[in-house]
């Protein structure tokens, strides 16, 4: 566990962090999208890097998912890149975010526990 103070509704458990490279588009439409992303409940970290145009995120996959963030930068225009290895990468993110979300709903079970009014002691 690490010592770093994470944003509201962020658990360090659930945190996954994601890196989508971004067509070519206007600056403004990104930073403004970048600003609505940054307003999610749930995400603690978002970056752009102008040089190798990649949004880089860090969120709570059981709060905030990666269909969010692209509802958002499709709101504003812009496309993430139609390329194999960024599609390839976008699905494995959505099955680990699903996966994130279904463990952290799921109760834990044991099958070594006695039976409730058993008698026995645990």
């Amino acid at each position: 566990m690490s010592n770093k103070e994470h944003r509201l509704g962020v658990s360090e458990i659930n945190l996954v962090t994601r890196h989508l490279k971004l067509e070519p588009n206007d600056e403004v439409s990104i930073r403004a999208a970048v600003a609505d992303i940054d307003q999610l409940y749930g995400l603690d970290s978002v970056t752009f890097d102008e040089k190798k145009w990649r949004l880089d995120l860090a969120y709570d996959a059981s709060r905030v998912c990666l269909d969010c963030v692209e509802d958002i930068l499709m709101k504003h225009a812009v496309e993430i890149s139609h390329d194999w290895w960024t599609r390839f990468k976008e699905e494995h993110y959505r099955f680990v975010d699903q996966n994130v979300k279904d463990n952290a709903n799921h109760e834990p079970w044991s099958c070594h526990q006695s039976p409730p009014g058993s008698g026995k002691k645990k």
